[in-house]
């Protein structure tokens, strides 16, 4: 089985949001929906060293869509089996069978699905599986000027980019296991001991 995914360059991500953006003007989103979302992640303080104050600081941005998960826990959620999982691996929502009910978004620990208030229905990414499907690319992909955004078969993915499928403030890789490959920011490391948090959880 094909499985395809994304990639996520954090440390050449501007938080410019022009992914965010191309998103939600392909898919015509409403209002509250936002099926990718850019963090931004900040922690961290000053340390005294002799006369000197040393910065001792955690800031990066990270861009989040579905991650179209090989173990996808909103799919095993769904009371009305309205969610399936595609021969390409995308994961898909039939809004024709989803009652509402919003169980996969409490089941998804990234967040994915998000609830359409006007139609009554969950949505969520679907990695513009029409686009794709055309020879094109993912609007947010395409939209990104720091080409920060990849997409394609995950197995070639980490071939170029490597294995990394987690970061802070994300959840464990091995929950889901994300068709997703991360190439963390380089304070992504120091992330946790600098207490680093969401700084925009307002848009996200």
């Amino acid at each position: 089985m094909r499985q395809l995914g994304f990639f996520v360059d954090s440390a050449a991500c501007s938080g410019c949001k022009a992914c965010a953006m191309a998103c939600r003007d392909r898919n015509n989103l409403p209002p509250g929906v936002r099926w990718r979302r850019v963090y931004e992640v900040g922690g961290g303080g000053w340390r005294r060293e002799g006369e000197a104050w040393v910065p001792e600081i955690a800031v990066y941005n990270l861009s989040i869509a579905c991650n179209h998960c090989e173990k996808p826990l909103c799919l095993d959620g769904c009371p009305a089996r309205a969610i399936a999982k595609r021969e390409d691996g995308i994961v898909v929502i039939d809004p024709a069978k989803c009652l509402g009910c919003r169980y996969c978004e409490w089941a998804c620990p990234y967040g994915a699905p998000q609830f359409d208030e006007a139609a009554g229905v969950m949505t969520k990414c679907d990695l513009c599986a029409g686009l794709i499907e055309r020879g094109g690319r993912p609007a947010c992909v395409a939209a990104c000027p720091m080409r920060a955004l990849d997409f394609g078969e995950i197995e070639e993915l980490r071939a170029k980019y490597g294995t990394t499928a987690e970061a802070h403030p994300l959840p464990k890789a091995e929950i889901t296991e994300p068709a997703l490959v991360i190439r963390p920011h380089r304070d992504a490391a120091k992330a946790k001991t600098a207490a680093a948090l969401i700084k925009n959880r307002e848009e996200v």
